[in-house]
């Protein structure tokens, strides 16, 4: 991952919405959600939550299936852990505190 991208993935995180659709699509793993079972569950509207949907979707940390009429969003758990990956051995230089805390919590 290059700084530009992880700067976008970052600047997608630090919206609260966003953050909690990232926290649902994971929780459903494999299976994902429609858009509009992502939205009761964040609280939002249908919409609004397409809108965050498609800034997430911007950034390759989550993607979406189309069957039919159904659009099912999906977590890309290889985006979320290269942000990760970016973020520890990039920024962090691979710090051993910084490793430890990820590991076993701080």
């Amino acid at each position: 991952m290059d700084e530009k991208k992880a700067i976008l993935s970052f600047s997608a995180l630090s919206n609260e919405t966003r953050l909690r659709i990232l926290k649902q699509l994971v929780a459903a793993g494999s299976d994902g959600m429609s858009a509009g079972d992502i939205a009761q569950k964040v609280g939002a509207t249908p919409s609004r939550a397409s809108f965050h949907l498609s800034a997430l979707d911007e950034t390759g940390m989550v993607t979406s299936t189309r069957q039919s009429r159904q659009i099912t969003y999906h977590v890309n758990f290889e985006a979320v852990g290269g942000l990760i990956k970016y973020l520890m051995e990039d920024c962090c230089q691979n710090n051993e505190v910084v490793r430890a805390c990820c590991s076993t919590g701080c």
